[in-house]
């Protein structure tokens, strides 16, 4: 494949990966605590990872670690704890929707801190797929009124973690391997991460019962595909593209959040089914850019 095609096998494959992820969490929640699935999402990315790309990290030189320390805290670190908590509170559905606002922090960050440029249909495109996210949001909040959106609040702070994140990675991490960038990021969450799980008690409160092991068989499924290969492949496509098309992939991750959702219990309706037309074609926009 070229690389305009690798572009969008990367995009479609994250948007599947990711998408699923957040019922994933909300699975695992009945049986550890945000912080605890948090801590343990990191440290299962971090066994596998440094398992099956330990050598990659010695592509790594001294002027890349700040970077690799910058990544690790703003595009892992808070965010993974940050969705724990929203998940706990909101609708999964609603939670990877309001992640949807990655692309136009990625756009403002990146062209005032960054210095990047981006094209006007870029900005259209955009705009388009922010309408299509408030239209989910507020029909959202229409049929489940009883949940509590301040929770969204953390949602949006990831956002900004994660614009941060990719904009780092085009701009000074671009000479460097996709795999040594996410093993290097694991390499140093790993025990900050396992001094977290041990002040939660979880070594010692833990119940291996029924619940307990499926909670740690979804947070293993969702380290291992979720986060360690998903954000390598991610670093890939920001490598092979922009910031603002890598980014727009959280535009695409609630339509399949969405589906698992409505499987799960969740409510849908046509209005958010039409917004999710909006959102693809705000994608296409971005990608039409050049």
């Amino acid at each position: 494949m070229d690389n305009q095609q690798k572009k969008w096998f990367y995009l479609i494959v994250l948007s599947l990966v990711w998408g699923s992820s957040f019922i994933l969490m909300k699975k695992a929640l009945l049986g550890v605590t945000p912080i605890q699935l948090g801590a343990l999402r990191m440290i299962f990315t971090a066994l596998f990872l440094l398992l099956i790309g330990f050598n990659s990290i010695k592509k790594i030189q001294k002027k890349h670690w700040l970077y690799i320390i910058y990544t690790a805290l703003l595009g892992t670190f808070i965010p993974v704890f940050l969705f724990s908590y929203a998940v706990l509170g909101i609708d999964s559905a609603i939670v990877s929707i309001l992640n949807s606002f990655t692309p136009f922090n990625t756009f403002i960050f990146g062209a005032i801190v960054f210095g990047f440029s981006f094209k006007k249909k870029q900005f259209i495109g955009i705009i388009v797929g922010l309408i299509g996210t408030i239209i989910l949001i507020l029909k959202g909040a229409d049929l489940n009124p009883n949940q509590n959106y301040w929770y969204a609040i953390l949602v949006l702070i990831a956002s900004v973690g994660y614009a941060f994140n990719v904009n780092i990675v085009k701009k000074y991490l671009s000479d460097l391997d996709a795999l040594a960038i996410t093993a290097g990021n694991f390499l140093l969450l790993i025990l900050p991460a396992t001094i977290v799980l041990a002040f939660t008690g979880f070594f010692t409160s833990f119940e291996a019962n029924e619940t307990g092991l499926e909670s740690l068989g979804y947070i293993a499924t969702l380290s291992v595909v979720g986060t360690g290969i998903a954000k390598t492949m991610f670093n890939k496509l920001v490598h092979i593209s922009n910031p603002i098309f890598s980014s727009s992939v959280t535009y695409l991750i609630p339509i399949v959040a969405v589906f698992w959702g409505v499987i799960d219990g969740e409510k849908l309706s046509v209005i958010q089914l039409f917004a999710g037309i909006i959102i693809l074609f705000g994608v296409y926009l971005v990608n039409k850019a050049k």
